[in-house]
């Protein structure tokens, strides 16, 4: 049996879904990933101290205010990097793009590495495939853990939906050829994770996201 736990914390003004994945070790302190913190920061260490987690890494899949307002004080506590997409660095960087300054205080943020499509990150003992997947942001990413069956979807791909486009930088027909070329052609199986609201599947969204009545 596998000792692969997701820990889902939904935080701040939005719902968002902010993810702590660790291996459930027997014994020291269980290695674990954080991913889009979005907010409360004390809640999100407090969690992984209950729980026993050393927090390798922060991963976010893009650069929207309510996916990363904590990141950088749980780099500082855990004392790890913050990877991001490379193209979604310009809008790190602007208060505006980053929705920070409409919503509580400017903020920028930079990344300790930035990521390519296609490259695989070694975190907890496991392989995590980078996704560039662009739409929602330009440089909008999602991580896929293929040995566990789980896909970590951003505000990419909902449960039955997809993410806005209306927001700087996204672009319709870039989410909905991400989701086809970059998700769908992942197994049926594959758990997906979410940025807001519930978990799915990659076989559920086939037969039921919006992205696919057109194409019926």
């Amino acid at each position: 049996m596998s000792d692969f736990r997701i820990e889902r914390c939904v935080l701040g003004m939005v719902s968002t879904n902010c993810y702590i994945a660790y291996r459930n070790t027997e014994e020291g302190l269980k290695p674990g990933v954080v991913i889009d913190p979005g907010d409360n920061a004390p809640f999100i260490l407090n969690k992984c101290r209950e729980l026993g987690i050393k927090p390798e890494a922060v991963l976010l899949t893009h650069g929207h205010f309510d996916h990363i307002l904590a990141a950088e004080d749980v780099r500082r506590a855990f004392h790890i990097p913050i990877m991001a997409g490379e193209e979604e660095m310009a809008l790190l960087d602007d208060p505006d793009m980053n929705l920070t300054g409409s919503f509580g205080d400017p903020m920028c943020l930079t990344a300790d590495r930035w990521l390519r499509d296609g490259e695989t990150l070694e975190l907890i003992g496991l392989k995590w495939k980078v996704l560039h997947t662009p739409g929602h942001t330009r440089g909008c990413l999602c991580f896929y853990v293929e040995e566990e069956g789980t896909l970590f979807s951003g505000d990419t791909l909902f449960r039955e939906s997809v993410g806005r486009t209306d927001l700087p930088t996204g672009n319709p027909g870039e989410i909905l050829d991400s989701v086809v070329r970059k998700l769908f052609v992942l197994p049926d199986n594959t758990k997906v994770c979410p940025g807001h609201d519930s978990s799915t599947t990659i076989g559920h969204e086939k037969q039921y996201n919006v992205v696919c009545r057109g194409r019926r």
